[in-house]
């Protein structure tokens, strides 16, 4: 089968694409495994078939059980890998959940601890959100992943401990992957000796994996708002009744001003339990008396997340008699506390060390700049209606104070995917005010080297070889076809990590197309009528004849769509030659033209973690070393 095939214009012929496109898609590896050669590599690799990600919330979404079953279930693997719910206490754990900003203020709260001497772990689970480049990063100790080696010893301790202590009436024998992972940074932190562990909750809180913690140091919930409905409820009541499982008994907990309801429901699930549940002050308040605080993660929403942070940072250090908090004189009750019904958390000078520490807080991916010569990188994994609002502010503002660089032009161009439930025609409507020029959009998938990569667990995988590239442009065609044609294909069957992005990187374009007609702005290009066929190695799906576009277009994988983007002018990204055909389709050689005589490329990435782990991949390789 030709790659530069014209496409056809009936549903035989698309079935026919399609079959044909699926033969030439490479299977997994099934190479076999060795014990006495276990590497990091072979544990990456027998991680991921635990489960990944989208594979277990589809599963939830299934299954029917009490949840309450499944954490009970969650206690018994902590028994059979050797430790009970008890020695958890001994972590010192800071317990953080929220819809929006909860990893940003997990950051904060352990750069702050770390600045006082303390060795501090920090967990990411992989229920939050997927990690950028290696899954190393979910389990920290002192602001760094743990080494390979590390991992490696600890990941095939805990298995073999499991396998160890099988059931033999049950034929699960492993947790899934997100259990697995929590498990084994419990281990982790408590055989690495740290002081304190900050603890990032997967998906809502009252039933989420690391629910078992019994004794927490001190709670809190970040900015609450709608995701994960299928699992957590179509409401933010709801979700706040789920987020709200986190508080215990005589535990401190805090959270950040949230809507009447939620907020209601936040107060009536502490006072369930009596758990002192407190109202954080806005930032100002603490900077009253001193110099402005400096954060290390741009936007203005990240202030809330630094307000909270330092709430948790000080709760902890006085409930462990830590010396060096001079707390001020509690505020009196402000118009804040009185509308929210909460008491208001203290307000104090924050000392030094929290100074310092917010401001070298790093958060890769979030609120992310890189600066590369002409081309600007604005990286951030904006995936909820909120965290895109909070970001389209935090991108124009950086637009406003940024340099303009010479007297050329400056081209803005969007990279996007987005991937689950998310409701993607809406995030992207909140784009819109941003006045890109170019809007590309392509799957989580990086296609760097033509070897397999264990490492990559999510979405964002590895291209294998030529054939994959030409898999992907088949099946683009296909889809092109079908969209193209009003067929809906049957989705039972696609798969997460090749034909459902497919079908919905199609399905952005569209979407984008159509809110571009709405607006009726002329774009830097036009989109000629579309071409039947193209090069094997890349698809630039056209668009539907009926649409006008302002120049989108569809890459099969992020590295030909940073080659098109950057067109060899990124120091860093320079891959040995562009693919066959890159410029092929009239709008990629028109705009390749314009792209590199343009004073400054602003390029923003959003729309899924996943998307700006495999961007940053490619554009930061020491992040793979």
């Amino acid at each position: 089968m030709k790659g530069d095939r014209s496409l056809a214009t009936s549903w035989p012929v698309a079935k026919k694409l399609w079959r044909e496109a699926t033969m030439l898609q490479p299977g997994p590896s099934r190479g076999t495994f060795s014990a006495t050669s276990a590497s990091f590599q072979d544990a990456v690799r027998t991680l991921n078939t635990l489960q990944t990600n989208a594979n277990y919330l589809e599963q939830v979404k299934r299954q029917q059980d009490d949840p309450q079953t499944k954490l009970e279930a969650m206690k018994l693997y902590l028994a059979r890998s050797g430790l009970q719910v008890e020695d958890l206490d001994r972590l010192n754990i800071i317990h953080i959940t929220g819809t929006k900003g909860k990893g940003s203020t997990c950051a904060f709260t352990e750069r702050i601890l770390r600045s006082y001497g303390l060795k501090t772990g920090f967990f990411r689970s992989p229920g939050s959100s997927p990690h950028l480049v290696q899954v190393r990063e979910r389990i920290r100790i002192n602001g760094q992943p743990i080494s390979p080696e590390l991992f490696t010893k600890h990941f095939w301790r805990l298995y073999h401990r499991l396998e160890e202590t099988k059931d033999s009436k049950s034929c699960v024998s492993m947790p899934a992957y997100f259990r697995f992972l929590t498990l084994m940074a419990f281990h982790v932190f408590l055989q690495e000796k740290v002081d304190l562990a900050v603890v990032e909750v997967g998906i809502g809180g009252a039933y989420d994996c690391t629910n078992i913690i019994r004794k927490p140091v001190v709670c809190g919930v970040s900015s609450l708002g709608i995701d994960h409905t299928s699992l957590l409820g179509d409401t933010v009541e709801e979700i706040a009744w789920q987020k709200g499982g986190i508080f215990k008994h005589g535990v401190p907990a805090f959270t950040v001003p949230q809507l009447d309801g939620p907020l209601a429901v936040l107060k009536e699930r502490a006072e369930q339990v009596s758990c002192p549940l407190y109202l954080c002050p806005p930032l100002e308040a603490l900077e009253e008396g001193g110099p402005p605080l400096t954060l290390g993660l741009e936007g203005e929403h990240q202030r809330s997340n630094a307000a909270l942070a330092l709430q948790l940072a000080r709760c902890w250090l006085q409930q462990k008699d830590h010396q060096g908090i001079r707390e001020l004189e509690a505020s009196r009750p402000s118009l804040l506390q009185r509308l929210q019904r909460l008491p208001l958390a203290p307000v104090f000078q924050p000392t030094s060390h929290m100074r310092l520490a917010l401001r070298d807080t790093e958060w890769l991916g979030r609120s992310q700049v890189l600066r590369r010569g002409h081309l600007t990188w604005y990286l951030d994994g904006a995936h909820t209606s909120s965290s895109m609002q909070a970001c389209v502010r935090w991108f124009r503002q950086a637009l406003l104070l940024g340099e303009r660089r010479g007297s050329g032009p400056e081209v803005r161009v969007l990279l996007f995917n987005s991937t689950g439930d998310r409701d993607p025609e809406a995030l992207l409507k909140l784009l819109q005010p941003c006045q890109f020029d170019y809007a590309a959009f392509c799957p989580n998938l990086t296609e760097v080297s033509s070897t397999d990569n264990a490492d990559d667990g999510t979405e964002a995988r590895v291209g294998r070889c030529a054939q994959w590239t030409k898999a992907l442009a088949l099946k683009l065609n296909c889809l092109a076809l079908l969209l193209t044609s009003f067929v809906i294909a049957d989705q039972q069957n696609f798969t997460v990590t090749l034909d459902q992005v497919l079908l919905r990187c199609l399905e952005h374009q569209q979407h984008w197309n159509h809110l571009d007609e709405k607006q009726a702005s002329p774009g830097l290009w036009s989109t000629p009528s579309p071409e039947p066929g193209g090069p094997a190695s890349l698809r630039l799906a056209p668009c539907p004849t009926h649409t006008r576009s302002t120049g989108s277009l569809v890459f099969s994988c992020i590295s030909h769509a940073l080659q098109w983007i950057t067109q060899g002018r990124d120091p860093v990204f320079q891959p040995p030659s562009p693919p066959q055909g890159l410029l092929a389709h009239p709008v990629a050689g028109s705009g390749a033209s314009i792209l590199r005589e343009a004073a400054a490329i602003h390029v923003l990435v959003t729309g899924s973690l996943h998307l700006v782990g495999g961007v940053l991949k490619l554009l930061e390789p020491s992040l793979s070393q």
